[in-house]
């Protein structure tokens, strides 16, 4: 009796892994982000130098995986309305440059396609709608639906990720997460997925690491 082996779930990552974010959207989204975060950490009259902002992202960068759980948790600042201010670009589609063919690719692999992304909905819904690449997956899981427990928990969460995988009645050693951010790669490597690392648009990537499945250039590397 022959048994098909389960068909694998891959969780794709939006920003510089299905397109190339660095080239103008990221740029963008930082000004915004510095102009936000001036008025958070000023005294209300004056706003936070490029110092002080630099020095703050940084240090919540390092302690929670991003800078906007550092702003909830102490300053107070709506998630929600951090993400809307700081990913309104009325010339997003212009900035959006990805690789041609990625239809093709997705419709290609065997099995379900998830989006996995840090990214509010509206912007992924905008992104994958410009790319053509919307009914290739068969879900979109967003920033807006990462809270657990009444706290924000956007990857690396390995928290988020087991609920997920619970939620979506997934089994970890099914799912291929592939991203360009090794930290989160290496929360799904704890939980037992499978990982692919896409570097096509990172700068210097480095090393692959004795713990990551697979580097590719590009996710039209996938098979």
């Amino acid at each position: 009796m022959n048994i098909k082996p389960l068909a694998p779930v891959w969780l794709f990552d939006l920003d510089n892994t299905l397109h190339n974010a660095s080239h103008a959207i990221f740029p963008a989204m930082v000004l915004k982000m510095n102009a936000y975060m001036a008025r958070v950490l000023g005294d209300g009259v004056t706003p936070a130098s490029a110092e002080e902002i630099s020095a703050t992202r940084a240090r919540y960068w390092k302690r929670y995986g991003a800078t906007l759980l550092g702003l909830v948790r102490h300053h107070g600042v709506d998630a929600a309305h951090f993400l809307r201010e700081t990913h309104d670009l009325p010339e997003l589609e212009a900035m959006i440059r990805h690789e041609r063919g990625l239809g093709q690719l997705l419709r290609r692999l065997p099995g379900r396609k998830i989006l996995l992304t840090n990214a509010p909905r509206e912007y992924a819904r905008k992104v994958v709608g410009h790319m053509g690449i919307g009914r290739h997956f068969d879900g979109q899981v967003t920033i807006e639906s990462m809270w657990v427990h009444r706290r924000l928990r956007p990857k690396p969460s390995r928290v988020m990720l087991r609920r997920l995988m619970r939620r979506e009645g997934m089994d970890p050693r099914r799912c291929i997460l592939v991203e360009d951010t090794l930290e989160n790669l290496r929360s799904a490597h704890a939980l037992g997925m499978r990982t692919v690392w896409v570097t096509q648009y990172l700068p210097n990537p480095g090393k692959k690491p004795a713990w990551l499945d697979v580097k590719v250039k590009s996710v039209k590397k996938l098979k």
